[in-house]
This record gives C-alpha cells, structure tokens and sequence, in this order.
C-alpha cells in the first residue's frame, strides 16, 4: 500500500459520520429498521475478498470455488438466534454486500447481483473511477449508522482489511459488542492474532464452498514446494499511483 492509501485510511474516521449521515438519509425505507430492532449485520467486502479468493486460487475462480452466498446466510441466521437468546429486545440480521462495478462490466456482474437480492442481502455497488472509489468508507458508515439507535447485537466483517477494519471493530468489541472477521487465514493475521477480534475462517463455514480450496502458506508448504501467484498483474503499475 502506498502513502496515499495510508492517508486516505487514516482520514477516514473523520468522514465515516459525514457519510453515515448521507446513507441514512438516503437508505430505502425496507432497510431502515425500526428503533427497537437489535441487528447482526454482516457486512461482506467484496474487492478484498476477490482478491483473496484469486490469490489462493491463482486466477479467477470457477464455479466450485465461488462461495455460497446461502450457506453464509444460513450461518448468519443461525448466528442471529444464539445472540437473540435472552435479549429484551428483538434481534434480527441484516447482511450487505459492498462491491464496486468497473466501467463496461455492468451486464457480466448483473446476474451476480440479483442472484444476492434474491438470496436476502442487500448490495452496495458503487462505481470504479479511480484509485479512490473504494468502498471501505461506505462500509464503515453502514457499521456506524446501524451501530446508533438500538445498537448491535453483534457484527461480522468479511475482508482482511485491518488498515480499515481493525481499529473500528477493536472499538465496537471494547463496548461489548461480539465481533467476527470471516476471511482467509493467510491474508488476515491482524485477526487471527487478535485478542478481542473473533477470526473465522469463511472455508470453516459449512457450505460456503463447494469443494476444498487449493491453499498453501508458507506455514505448510509441500517438500517440493508451491506457486505463490501474484494478487494483481505487473500492468496495474501502468494504472496505479506511485508509492
């Protein structure tokens, strides 16, 4: 990451309740949730998980390899129940993925996208000018506006984000809060490492695949070692900021 990305982090704190406000101003009515509802809210970082996932595989995964959207659901809905035990108020779940759509990409990521709304999760897309129009800032102001009001009954990130991620979610811990990443291990050691952060790993999640990913680190390589592919192409330089 480079100093710009550093910076654009490091200011974010300071634009999450700008935004938040202009979420809840503009969040539809079926996603504005009554003042006596508790959420578990997931929220699903889509850019970071997709290279994640790419990294582990070394390309662009197949439909074996893509994660099951309803197994997660399910898990949510399960988790939801044991954190609704004995609340005096009632809890449900909320799960929002946060994608970005590059330009010209709109029709391939179309069908993707309604498959979700038609699973139960709401979708943040937003488009992919430049360097800048990542979707971290968004995510945090959804945490921050669902955290107001009745509050959290729990929360799950996915993404191995810790630039964005870590401080904010260490917060809603320190308040008592029950806090999950859901990632992959090789990608999220702040979490993994973590003492108030709860790491789950999303291939220990029943469903979410379909079949085993092809994972190595470098904690478990084969005697004849392995491959460790790039997580972007040596064009990207062409496109992004110097460090």
């Amino acid at each position: 990451m480079g100093e710009d990305r550093l910076m654009s982090v490091s200011e974010m704190a300071h634009q999450v309740a700008d935004v938040a406000g202009e979420v809840h101003a503009n969040v539809p009515e079926g996603m504005n949730p009554a003042p006596d509802v508790r959420r578990v809210l997931l929220v699903w970082d889509a850019p970071n998980l997709d290279m994640g996932l790419g990294a582990i595989l070394g390309g662009r995964p197949t439909a074996a390899y893509r994660p099951r959207f309803d197994a997660l659901g399910r898990w949510l809905l399960a988790r939801t129940a044991e954190l609704s035990v004995g609340s005096p108020t009632r809890v449900e779940p909320e799960a929002t993925v946060f994608t970005n759509i590059a330009p010209g990409t709109a029709d391939v990521v179309r069908p993707w996208v309604e498959a979700l709304r038609n699973v139960g999760y709401a979708v943040f897309a937003k488009p992919k000018i430049d360097e800048d129009s990542d979707v971290d800032a968004d995510m945090l102001a959804h945490i921050e506006m669902r955290r107001r009001g009745a509050g959290l009954a729990g929360i799950m990130v996915a993404s191995a984000d810790g630039q964005a991620f870590r401080e904010p979610l260490e917060r809603i811990a320190a308040a008592g809060v029950p806090v999950q990443v859901l990632g992959f291990r090789e990608h999220a050691s702040w979490a993994v490492t973590s003492d108030t952060l709860e790491f789950i790993d999303l291939e220990d999640i029943p469903g979410v695949f379909r079949e085993p990913l092809p994972r190595v680190s470098l904690d478990s390589l084969p005697d004849e070692g392995a491959w460790l592919q790039p997580f972007r192409p040596l064009s990207a330089l062409l496109t992004s900021r110097p460090a």
